[in-house]
């Protein structure tokens, strides 16, 4: 949709242009010089593509970056509301249950010195890192209970229009609520042929997987941006088997 220009804008523009060639003739009246009126008027005619140049480009790309940068902002907080209600412990629950995170447990616990090349580094082993996951069928009526408690809190975050510029984390919801709908579908596991199981496992795997990535780049962020919520988010870290949130004398914060 083009924007319109109202009546009112065209009154002010009309105002502006009469007060200002009402100063110009008030000028002449006063000093008789046109010679010095023209001089200035090109002076200042000649200013205007520059001027141009500098709010279209200059000032505009500012508040282009200000602006994603208060979307990202506000696009963090639900991606930390998600992680605090379910996503940690989910992803906590998850790891135990993967045979494979020996291999790569140790570049997942997050430190405190964590420069953005240590970050790229695991961020680009995670994409390749072949996880996997072995649960239990005595395990998933637990698994449903605790997912179930949250699908609301999950429903609300996806009608977020700000899930838009985060196509990650978007992805990881829908596989999240995905295996809560599939699990809240069966009204027992104990009777599933082995082939149902071995399908819930896969749509715990699609969650699981995102959810590491996610995880990693939201430490990231509050690395960046909020130490204090790192802080804690280090001391919680799910992958750290010796994670804690008390503050010791060699945790600083």
């Amino acid at each position: 949709m083009k924007p319109r220009v109202t009546a009112r804008q065209v009154v002010l523009a009309g105002v502006l242009v009469v007060i200002s060639a009402a100063l110009y003739a008030g000028h002449w009246l006063v000093f008789r010089d046109a010679h010095h009126i023209f001089i200035y008027m090109l002076g200042d005619i000649a200013f205007v593509p520059i001027y141009v140049l500098l709010a279209t480009l200059v000032l505009a790309r500012l508040l282009t970056l200000r602006e994603q940068r208060s979307r990202r902002d506000k696009l963090n907080m639900v991606v930390g509301s998600f992680l605090s209600e379910v996503g940690t412990k989910l992803l906590g629950w998850l790891a135990r249950r993967d045979p494979a995170l020996e291999d790569i447990r140790r570049e997942l616990v997050v430190g405190r010195g964590w420069t953005k090349r240590e970050f790229d580094r695991v961020a680009t082993r995670l994409h390749d890192f072949p996880f996997s996951l072995r649960v239990e069928r005595p395990e998933l009526p637990g698994l449903k209970a605790e997912l179930r408690g949250h699908r609301d809190f999950m429903l609300r975050l996806l009608e977020n229009p700000s899930l838009i510029e985060n196509e990650e984390f978007t992805e990881l919801l829908r596989a999240v609520f995905h295996l809560v709908e599939e699990l809240d579908h069966r009204a027992g596991f104990d009777n599933l042929p082995d082939t149902d199981i071995a399908h819930l496992q896969a749509d715990a795997m699609r969650a699981y997987g995102r959810l590491v990535r996610v995880w990693l780049e939201h430490m990231r962020y509050l690395k960046d941006r909020y130490p204090y919520l790192f802080s804690l988010a280090v001391r919680t870290n799910p992958f750290d088997p010796d994670a804690s949130p008390v503050v010791t004398a060699h945790a600083k914060h």
